[in-house]
């Protein structure tokens, strides 16, 4: 703050202050020699406007959309917007980055931290003048006086606005959202410039004066520990400063046991670590194979539910007694996260202080796993929050940056900790693979009468599923007999949230599953689920409501007719060609998706063209990044579905690199993804994760279309389409 000696105005407003009932009251902005660290919003004498953003960029476009909420309701040129990310500072609330809540959690309180700088500017020049504030006006980071033709910009007020006091939020006037400006246009990513110029943003970028480099080894088989290494050679080897053995608890968010190698590079501690030779105590884990849990699963499967979510009326009974009854099992499997940007933390350790440069989706989860795992209290932890080359819900774990803690405590020097690519895929924390288990009664019109569905799937030793169910999943309220079961089956894999948990895999499950009644009741499946749905728009509360489960009975429909509008459901393809259809309400989002696909003679799948139509509530916030993440989450979601599986053998992850568990290419994306939204009366919502759940299913839905071939196991690559 220092540097705004000239005059300015730093917003010293918490985000926990907006959301109180006093909100703002007790907070100052102050002149440069009492700012305070915590601030949002930073006016320069000269004009010039510096937002921070909150959470961590994982190329979801937080950093762009976020202080486009601020700059909104400031009433400032967006080419006078500095953005800078924010380290991890208890005033900016929860830094928490995931289940699509950044938009949904930090809206309508960064909409209140932006009106009240502009209430302040507007004030600040109404004294100058000597007028009432009510003939003033803000716009394009000026305040102007229409009466006389006057204005100011924001640089020149700022030293005034400073000494004012911070007005209570209830006093502070938000635009209508039909005079915004800003938000709804298509606005680039702030970081862009530099990316396209390859200059350093990353976590892997990160240079500081006497760093080291540091690479290390894990037990193969989870849980394994450390019986001996070849340390004294590793030592002698050009280059490398130390090699140690960390003893480690050995939890998912803890210290895994394994070697550490500190090297002055990364490739003399990666070429080190090619010499390094462990003998390692397995465990148990290393009698798990893939092979064994989807046998374990499919057989737990056929049984009765650990653990009963719904039941409404009798779903037995009213099966056996259905005109028809169709059963199917669908499997899927355990994947990775394939970041791009492997796993990577800088750390220093000095005098008792550990500083952290990370990319972290959960930064204060991170604090708080240090503090357990090494003792370091929480007040001596500082993290610097960086931009991260993907997250999909990796980087929610701290496995890593307790790594990198751990070793720097025992170097005299930064030292960044790098994961190869071998690493990430070989100790992921792995989206659970599972099977679910559909039985579904038509009656004799081909009305839907029965539901049963169980769901088993995975979870570490005991620890909750990264598939979690909820209670009102569709069609729950929407089958008179409803049965919804969950089995959990403990297992000695490392298991974590992947992109859109949970729904991810239902989706797929329960919506290729309606797309088989609908085949059994002679219907069209489109119209089939606008039946299933009716015309009731009351809401399905679930548990996890709080996440974005449960469902608008409207919304839903809304999104599923206009799919079916804009993609033409129903025209008449060629013969080897098809439409899917599929949607999904999860993370405050409804998604409604339409597929065409074609499949040769000989089997290849291409997938033509999706249709996808969004409704996340009355504002999009950045129309560009919405759409990227529309397409992004399609993509995504397609490349997982088709390609994407980790087997185990002896408790070890088969697959280790791009060579052996593919990504989607280039040639192999849709040719063609139409993206449309539609406004409702909600609360703006994330995109980061609702448009993947429904992809899946689309394209299986319309592969059968096409084939005649029903996919109940993933990926489809392993799948005979002809």
């Amino acid at each position: 703050m220092s540097a705004l000696a000239g005059g300015g105005i730093v917003l010293g407003l918490s985000l926990r202050s907006t959301e109180g009932a006093s909100t703002g009251s007790t907070a100052g902005a102050r002149a440069s020699s009492g700012f305070q660290p915590n601030a949002f919003i930073r006016i320069s004498s000269e004009g010039v406007v510096t937002l921070v953003a909150k959470q961590m960029e994982v190329g979801q476009g937080v950093k762009t959309s976020l202080p486009m909420i601020l700059a909104e309701e400031l009433e400032v040129d967006w080419k006078d917007v500095v953005v800078e990310q924010g380290d991890l500072d208890a005033a900016y609330g929860s830094q928490f980055t995931g289940a699509s809540t950044s938009v949904l959690k930090n809206y309508q309180p960064l909409r209140v931290l932006g009106a009240t700088a502009r209430s302040m500017l507007v004030t600040a020049a109404a004294q100058t003048w000597g007028v009432p504030e009510r003939e003033c006006h803000a716009e394009r980071s000026a305040v102007h006086h229409a009466a006389t033709g006057r204005s100011l910009a924001y640089g020149a007020l700022a030293s005034k606005a400073a000494t004012l006091a911070v007005p209570s939020a209830r006093a502070v006037h938000l635009k209508n959202p039909k005079d915004f400006k800003l938000l709804g246009t298509r606005v680039g990513d702030v970081d862009s410039p530099r990316i396209v110029r390859g200059e350093a943003l990353y976590g892997l970028d990160l240079q500081l004066p006497g760093m080291l480099h540091a690479s290390y080894e894990r037990c193969p088989v989870f849980g394994g520990v450390v019986a001996e290494a070849n340390l004294a050679e590793i030592k002698a080897l050009p280059g490398v400063r130390d090699a140690f053995v960390l003893e480690g608890s050995g939890g998912l968010q803890s210290l895994m046991p394994g070697v550490a190698i500190v090297a002055e590079s990364t490739w003399a501690a990666l070429s080190a670590r090619k010499k390094l030779r462990v003998r390692w105590t397995e465990g148990q884990a290393a009698r798990t194979s893939w092979a064994e849990l989807a046998a374990q699963a499919r057989l737990a499967s056929q049984q009765a539910g650990a653990k009963v979510l719904r039941q409404d009326g009798n779903a037995g009974r009213a099966l056996a007694s259905a005109a028809k009854l169709v059963e199917a099992t669908y499997v899927y499997p355990f994947i990775c996260h394939a970041a791009l940007e492997p796993l990577n933390c800088t750390a220093a350790f000095e005098d008792g202080s550990l500083t952290l440069w990370v990319g972290s989706q959960a930064p204060a989860w991170a604090v708080d796993h240090i503090h357990r795992a090494l003792a370091v209290p929480k007040e001596k932890i500082r993290l610097h929050l960086l931009r991260s080359g993907g997250g999909f819900g990796r980087r929610l774990s701290s496995d890593f940056i307790v790594e990198a803690a751990a070793i720097a405590m025992r170097v005299s020097a930064p030292v960044k900790l790098m994961w190869t690519r071998e690493d990430e895929m070989q100790h992921d924390h792995f989206r659970a693979g599972g099977v679910h288990a559909l039985r579904g009664g038509l009656d004799a019109s081909g009305r839907v009468v029965a539901w049963h569905d169980h769901s088993v799937t995975f979870g570490h030793q005991g620890q909750q599923p990264a598939a979690p169910l909820d209670e009102a999943e569709f069609p729950a309220q929407r089958v008179d007999h409803f049965t919804l079961e969950q089995t959990v089956i403990d297992c000695r894999i490392p298991t974590g949230a992947w992109r859109a948990p949970g729904a991810n895999v239902h989706a797929w499950a329960i919506q290729s599953f309606i797309d088989e009644l609908a085949f059994a009741a002679a219907r069209d499946p489109l119209a089939f689920r606008l039946e299933l749905l009716g015309d009731e728009s009351r809401f399905a509360i679930g548990k996890l409501l709080s996440r974005g489960k449960g469902y608008q009975v409207g919304r839903m429909r809304r999104v599923l007719q206009a799919v079916g509008e804009k993609s033409e459901w129903g025209k008449t393809l060629p013969h080897g060609q098809g439409q899917g259809v599929a949607f999904h309400a999860s993370y405050g989002g409804y998604v409604a998706q339409v597929a065409e696909v074609s499949v040769s003679p000989e089997g290849l799948l291409r997938v033509d063209r999706v249709v996808c139509v969004c409704d996340v509530g009355e504002q999009i916030v950045n129309l560009s990044g919405a759409e990227q993440q529309v397409q992004g989450a399609i993509v995504d979601g397609l490349s997982a579905a088709w390609f994407q599986a980790v087997d185990f053998q002896n408790g070890r992850a088969v697959q280790s690199n791009f060579h052996d568990y593919r990504l989607l290419r280039l040639a192999e994306a849709p040719a063609r993804i139409e993206v449309h939204f539609l406004r409702s009366d909600n609360p703006p919502s994330g995109l980061g994760e609702p448009a993947l759940p429904p992809i899946a299913a689309a394209v299986c839905n319309a592969i059968f279309k096409a084939t005649g071939r029903r996919i109940r196991e993933l990926p489809l690559i392993r799948a005979k389409l002809a």
